[in-house]
């Protein structure tokens, strides 16, 4: 493992090939170090690889989230950009599904208005035009909170927003803490459509807090094929499939 940290050091960014290769060892191998890698947030995991973590930008505890179901969050958020046309203003906040979004828009003329570091450094110099909400940063979520940056949300229109969420059932919207939940309801309120951007392992989980009704949104995005799906759809919210399955 100290020896994948120093090539992804010297490189920035490596793909699971590259590394079993030089190591001498299998992508299993490799791919089981980099599993533990980063959930010790020494190493940030991609698409068939590793990247070094720019701890200014993407601390440990956001870096560890994205690393989780990396693929069934490429593939949803790969079926969200074909909602996103030229010309939309959008939200994006600061889930962890969310920020895999940018990978895939940086080419569109859009308006991004964010509450997420991460989203910010991943889309500037890129076609999009950025405004970042303003207020308290979060430095665990990297994310800017707070009564300011829910008077920053409430000034704009935008046309959809893409949000991420802790937990979603038949039973409503679940939120982990107090200040998503009131990012999430600012956002909603100034969108003219709300997608939920989730993968399976949301569906059906209920946290401590539900802060609101099914119908405070328009659309899922999920990898999720089960029986809260028809729970959705009678709720009369679009269930939008990612192109792949992964479980």
């Amino acid at each position: 493992m100290q020896k994948i940290l120093q090539i992804i050091d010297e490189l920035g960014e490596v793909d699971n090939r590259r590394l079993a290769d030089e190591l001498g060892v299998s992508e299993i191998t490799v791919r089981r170090d980099l599993a533990r890698m980063a959930s010790d947030g020494h190493i940030y995991r991609t698409h068939g690889g590793a990247m070094k973590v720019e701890q200014l930008i993407k601390p440990v505890s956001f870096v560890n989230k994205t690393a989780v179901n990396i693929k069934a969050k490429d593939e949803i958020c790969k079926r969200a950009a074909e909602e996103i046309v030229e010309g939309d203003i959008i939200f994006i906040d600061c889930g962890s599904t969310a920020f895999r979004l940018c990978q895939f828009i940086k080419n569109k003329k859009i308006k991004v208005i964010t509450n997420s570091l991460p989203v910010v450094n991943e889309l500037n110099g890129t076609a999009v035009s950025l405004n970042l909400i303003g207020g308290e940063i979060d430095q665990k979520r990297q994310a800017i909170h707070g009564s300011i940056a829910q008077e920053h949300i409430a000034r704009y229109r935008a046309s959809k927003a893409f949000l991420g969420i802790d937990g979603i059932s038949g039973a409503g919207l679940f939120a982990g803490t107090e200040s998503e939940a009131s990012n999430t309801l600012a956002m909603t309120k100034q969108s003219s459509y709300t997608y939920i951007l989730c993968d399976a392992s949301k569906v059906g989980k209920e946290t401590y807090l539900k802060f609101a009704d099914l119908n405070l949104i328009n659309a899922i995005i999920t990898d999720y094929s089960g029986p809260e799906t028809e729970k959705f759809e009678l709720s009369g919210i679009r269930v939008l499939k990612s192109s792949k399955f992964f479980y």
